[in-house]
């Protein structure tokens, strides 16, 4: 208990929380192991007092200590930061780097939100773990570094890894121990002694007497939820500390800044959002199967339809015709997607831009339905082309544009029409 009390005022730590006095003895048990760790809490709780810990009651503690915040490195070049790179392998590599697990040779490594670092990373990142090798980006030659790596993130890690997020085996490796860092709304007896020491911290920083509150004041804060958890409470403090000029807060001013969210309907909402979420994920995939289905089956009702017109009927069995007029006695020859319907007949696709797609599917479309096309459809085509083009005095590319189709497609269409002159 002496070991622990002497942590908590040496690295500043105010409370008397048993989840929170029972990570900090699991980090002092574990220190003077290399076992790596992996710090799991919310956003503000203040995980990176534990790596801190775990350093400076180590045999590193005389090596470097690094701590790194993966959400805050581009992923085009966190794997230069974590593991240098050499002259030349990347635009803008002017001359040889060391990364982090060069300097830290001997030390101790904290990587503060490890679930943002990129697929690829989290190899590289394995592989130190195994056998303590690494390679600089853009060089052939391994190298060797012992540093200890304490992770910590604030998201859940299986989800990631259900999700293809995070590697499953980068997770078992790091969470060799794992240490729970509670939530601010779950140390509710700590909430009044944080928030005096903050009072006094910012009084002391801008010279001006020390924030008090009401009684009820101190009830409010302790049953608020605290989202932002530590890091809140401090801005919070900082805050009233600066605006307010009383000295003494009561109920109705402190709520002016903190404003109701019951942890109920805070958990609540989360859910219903994270279901709608999921449910809407999960619709959107059914309808598409749906329409890829609807359109494959289309696709073959054609295609047989095409078969039957060409070879005739003669080789049907009387089932197979009355299955076929079954089938068959509803059915209209596909309309390609992106097609524009006026009068229940199709006109040309109304799309933007040169697309291959559009002119793929307008050619089937021909090909599958051509013997059905009526004489009045294809003049009502021509027609709209002849247009188009004497409105752009024979411009093919404007009178294109103007038709939504390709340059390709009103090529050919003009040919179809004899329309050249």
């Amino acid at each position: 208990m002496d070991a622990l009390q002497t942590i908590k005022q040496r690295f500043g730590i105010i409370g008397n929380d048993i989840l929170l006095n029972r990570a900090l003895e699991k980090a002092i048990q574990v220190a003077p192991t290399d076992i790596s760790v992996l710090v799991i809490g919310e956003s503000g709780v203040g995980k990176e007092f534990i790596p801190k810990i775990i350093h400076n009651l180590s045999p590193r503690k005389h090596k470097q200590y690094i701590a790194v915040n993966c959400g805050a490195i581009p992923e085009g070049t966190i794997d230069s930061e974590l593991f240098g790179h050499e002259k030349g392998s990347f635009t803008g590599a002017d001359k040889v780097r060391k990364g982090y697990f060069e300097v830290a040779d001997g030390g101790t490594i904290f990587l503060d939100e490890v679930g943002e670092l990129p697929l690829q990373t989290q190899v590289r990142l394995l592989r130190v773990l195994e056998s303590g090798e690494f390679m600089k980006v853009g060089s052939s030659n391994l190298q060797k570094t012992n540093v200890r790596i304490v992770a910590a993130t604030n998201v859940n890690l299986l989800d990631a890894i259900k999700k293809g997020n995070f590697r499953e085996d980068l997770y078992y490796r790091l969470n060799t121990v794992q240490i729970d860092i509670p939530a601010l709304r779950d140390r509710k007896e700590d909430i009044p002694l944080l928030f005096r020491k903050f009072a006094i911290d910012f009084s002391e920083k801008y010279r001006m007497p020390s924030i008090q509150l009401s009684q009820e004041a101190i009830n409010y804060i302790q049953n608020y939820y605290w989202p932002g958890n530590i890091r809140q409470l401090r801005n919070f403090t900082e805050q009233i500390t600066v605006v307010e000029t009383q000295r003494e807060l009561s109920l109705e001013q402190v709520q002016e800044y903190l404003k109701a969210i019951p942890t109920t309907s805070l958990i609540n909402v989360k859910d219903k959002s994270e279901n709608h979420s999921d449910f809407s994920t999960e619709r959107e995939i059914l309808y598409k199967f749906l329409f890829d289905m609807k359109k494959d089956l289309n696709d073959l009702k054609a295609l047989t339809l095409d078969l039957i017109k060409n070879k005739g009927e003669t080789g049907l069995t009387p089932n197979e015709k009355d299955l076929f007029q079954k089938v068959y006695k509803d059915y209209e020859s596909p309309k390609p997607e992106g097609v524009l319907y006026y009068e229940e007949k199709p006109i040309l696709p109304n799309v933007t831009t040169v697309n291959n797609y559009h002119d793929d599917v307008i050619e089937d479309y021909e090909d599958i339905s051509s013997q059905a096309e009526s004489l009045s459809l294809q003049k009502k085509e021509e027609e709209l082309i002849r247009k188009a083009l004497e409105k752009y005095n024979g411009k093919r590319k404007l009178a294109a544009k103007e038709l939504g189709i390709s340059e390709r497609t009103l090529y050919r269409k003009i040919k179809q029409f004899n329309l050249e002159e």
